[in-house]
């Protein structure tokens, strides 16, 4: 199944407006890091191995809601370290939603339960829950016995509550097609969520585990194989028809990493979250001065393995809306 219809018409009539202002660069999406400290440590994620300066502060509202006006970005992915760590992680939300954007709040969940009564149901907020496979895969990946009933728990007392919720699960070279068809199953059918998305893991510097990422190669084959017999249709996955194509080798995107630009304790990364070649103050600086050419595979040797959602996602939703055939496919679950 395709992106939520909301969703859908927000990124349309915002792609149309780039258009007609001849814009040839601009942001769909702002992964917004208030914070770098979180309550775990996941082997894949490399946040915490910041400096424990940099670990103790935290954003003031004013300069996350602020980063994310001057971008001009309909949507706000906020991550972390753990979001729920930030004392105003909610008026943050608040003041985004306000200001007309829709705000995918990221948590491995587990504080949830303290928190959610800070925030209330809003037809453009959702809970992005983490989580890497079933029960023992994500325990192991998340280095906490016990993460994945506490994530699903929390899950389940958002959905109580009248929250949307949606997930997002990262796969490895450990990981085979039985593992993927598990656990999107499993949130598809069983914990129902809204949406999941999905993601191969890409060989983030930071992160303590180095051995376990998938190449390009493994990358197609695990989708090719998880995505047989119909199964994608199914599943609710919050990705353009023509980005699965990609995950599975069908099609081949350039990379657009600015479409989903990353701001944080320390600026706008350049040229994304997943590579640290510095940090521009504005937005408008990492936009003019960054060599968006240099990158992708092909052309940044450190881009060789990459088919991670920042880089590509954009691709292929600019390439859905700009194709009135690939647009009927996404509305009808392609």
């Amino acid at each position: 199944m395709a992106m939520p219809l909301r969703q859908s018409i927000r990124l349309g009539t915002y792609l149309m407006k780039q258009k007609a202002l001849k814009r040839d660069k601009f942001p769909l999406l702002v992964e917004l890091e208030p914070l770098f400290a979180c309550n775990l440590k996941c082997s894949g994620c490399g946040k915490i191995a910041q400096p424990a300066s940099l670990l103790k502060q935290r954003m003031p509202v004013e300069q996350a809601v602020g980063a994310i006006e001057e971008s001009g970005a309909p949507m706000v992915s906020i991550a972390g370290g753990e979001p729920l760590m930030h004392p105003q992680i909610d008026e943050i939300v608040r003041q985004l939603l306000a200001k007309g954007k829709i705000v995918f709040l990221c948590t491995n969940a587990l504080l949830m339960p303290k928190h959610i009564h800070k925030f209330k149901p809003h037809r453009n907020f959702a809970w992005m829950v983490h989580i890497d496979g079933l029960e023992d895969r994500h325990d192991e990946s998340v280095n906490k016995k016990g993460g994945f009933q506490g994530a699903v728990d929390a899950i389940k007392l958002a959905q109580k509550a009248g929250f949307k919720v949606m997930t997002n699960t990262t796969f490895f070279n450990t990981d085979t097609a039985h593992d993927v068809i598990g656990v999107l199953d499993y949130l598809n059918d069983v914990v129902k969520v809204d949406n999941m998305q999905i993601s191969p893991g890409y060989a983030y510097e930071r992160a303590p585990d180095q051995e376990h990422w998938l190449g390009v190669d493994e990358t197609r084959e695990l989708f090719r194989k998880a995505f047989a017999d119909g199964r994608r249709k199914k599943w609710r996955l919050n990705h353009s028809p023509l980005f699965l194509d990609f995950l599975e080798g069908k099609r081949d995107f350039a990379c657009t990493a600015w479409g989903i630009p990353s701001y944080s304790l320390l600026g706008w990364q350049k040229p994304c979250y997943l590579l640290d070649d510095g940090y521009a103050k504005t937005y408008k600086e990492l936009i003019d001065e960054t060599d968006w050419d240099a990158f992708g595979r092909g052309k940044d040797p450190r881009c060789a393995n990459c088919m991670a959602h920042c880089g590509y996602e954009p691709t292929a939703v600019i390439a859905t809306l700009g194709s009135l055939k690939e647009s009927v496919r996404a509305a009808v679950g392609g």
